[in-house]
């Protein structure tokens, strides 16, 4: 229990008044110990109040380092997750039983330290929930019915996260109880032209030839479909929120196909409804935007409004961000705007002082200020852990001259 020093004086003065004359300097004694231990509690609540090192970095708040995670920190790279993949054969068992989802989350967070802990999950994990049942092929991918007309789009309905995705949150709740307040848990989803994608393909693609059919032929038809899903993903976003994420990536990873054109019909809209309705009912909570093969793209990213742009490997940091601040300004947003990224994943197959040097010249392109360390891309399955601890640990202990 705690104590006001308001209330330690009032039961210090209440005791003094039954004690013999000669014990003032007892009381006083006392009284330095209880304020000592007042002015530790009251640091203890600014420690739990303080939003961790990652947060306060992509709000843009001064901070003592640069915090840093990996994309795809939690999976095949590390030997306990292929060890749990002995018993849980399925990406699904992984994902969606929460005691399993929480072991393979928190994997990378004890082995690296890393500064943010990511939900373990898929970005297809909703689709179920708006009517687009798939597997996932060990193999293969990710495997589901295509929608290539109105009949098949008219299957779609509005999601309800509590029951199409309840582990998601007793998940979430877990990994907030287990990290403590210093390590950010992320959420993340997918964006609408990325789902999409999988959903009129109907498995993964090298060219998207299916969506950009109907991108060109039909374009009500796919905006019906994209529509629907922002509304959804929108809805699923909160929901992660409201158990315990503490910041949303959205992830439109195959937008990078698209024309800067056909970007900002199919795809740029889209993710600004989605980070629209976050910050509408959650304004404190930061936001992150990945898209791979995005260098036509970077001002467009940052002017949909997102707090981060995270760049993937073919950007160089130092350009990367003047182009995110031109694309803020643009559209008339204030700030510079937040960076993530962007070590190329194959450099952790290099020797340490290759990855030591390479890490560290982003770091120091990209500035004190605003910028959460990752890759430019998610971390490969055959990087040895020693080296994707080392990165970490290089980042960790890097400190900006200014």
């Amino acid at each position: 229990m705690k104590w006001s020093t308001a209330v330690v004086f009032g039961l210090l003065s209440a005791c003094d008044a039954f004690a013999p004359s000669n014990s003032n300097s007892r009381s006083q004694a006392l009284m330095s110990a209880v304020d000592e231990a007042v002015t530790k509690d009251s640091k203890s609540d600014d420690a739990n109040t303080k939003d961790p090192l990652l947060i306060r970095a992509a709000k843009g708040e001064k901070t003592e380092r640069t915090p840093v995670w990996m994309m795809r920190q939690a999976g095949r790279h590390i030997k306990e997750y292929r060890d749990l993949c002995k018993k849980y054969p399925t990406f699904r068992q992984r994902s969606e039983i929460p005691e399993v989802a929480v072991e393979v989350s928190l994997q990378p967070w004890r082995n690296y330290k890393t500064d943010g802990c990511i939900l373990f999950s898929d970005i297809l994990t909703p689709l179920p929930g708006v009517g687009c049942e798939f597997t996932i092929d060990e193999k293969l991918g990710p495997i589901m019915d295509p929608i290539r007309n109105w009949d098949d789009m008219e299957k779609m309905h509005p999601i309800d996260p509590s029951s199409a995705a309840p582990f998601v949150a007793e998940t979430l709740k877990i990994l907030r109880d287990e990290v403590g307040p210093e390590t950010a848990v992320l959420g993340f989803v997918g964006c609408p032209y990325t789902l999409a994608t999988y959903m009129v393909e109907g498995k993964t693609s090298k060219e998207y030839l299916e969506i950009k059919k109907m991108a060109f032929n039909e374009p009500k038809l796919l905006h019906a479909i994209l529509q629907n899903l922002a509304d959804s993903i929108g809805d699923y976003a909160l929901y992660q929120i409201e158990n315990g994420a503490q910041l949303i990536q959205i992830f439109d990873s195959w937008a990078g196909h698209l024309s800067p054109r056909d970007y900002e019909e199919f795809a740029s809209p889209y993710q600004k409804q989605i980070l629209d309705k976050i910050k509408k009912h959650h304004p404190e909570i930061p936001t992150v935007v990945y898209i791979k093969h995005s260098g036509a793209l970077i001002e467009r990213m940052a002017g949909t409004g997102v707090d981060v742009v995270s760049l993937d490997w073919t950007v160089d940091m130092a350009e990367g961000r003047e182009r995110i601040a031109n694309g803020r300004k643009a559209a008339g947003l204030k700030g510079p705007g937040g960076v993530q990224g962007n070590l190329d994943p194959g450099i952790l197959l290099a020797n340490h002082d290759t990855i030591t040097e390479r890490a560290e010249e982003i770091l120091k392109k990209a500035g004190s200020t605003g910028h959460v360390m990752n890759l430019g891309h998610g971390i490969e399955a055959c990087t040895p852990e020693e080296n994707a601890h080392h990165f970490i640990e290089t980042v960790r202990n890097f400190r900006h001259e200014d």
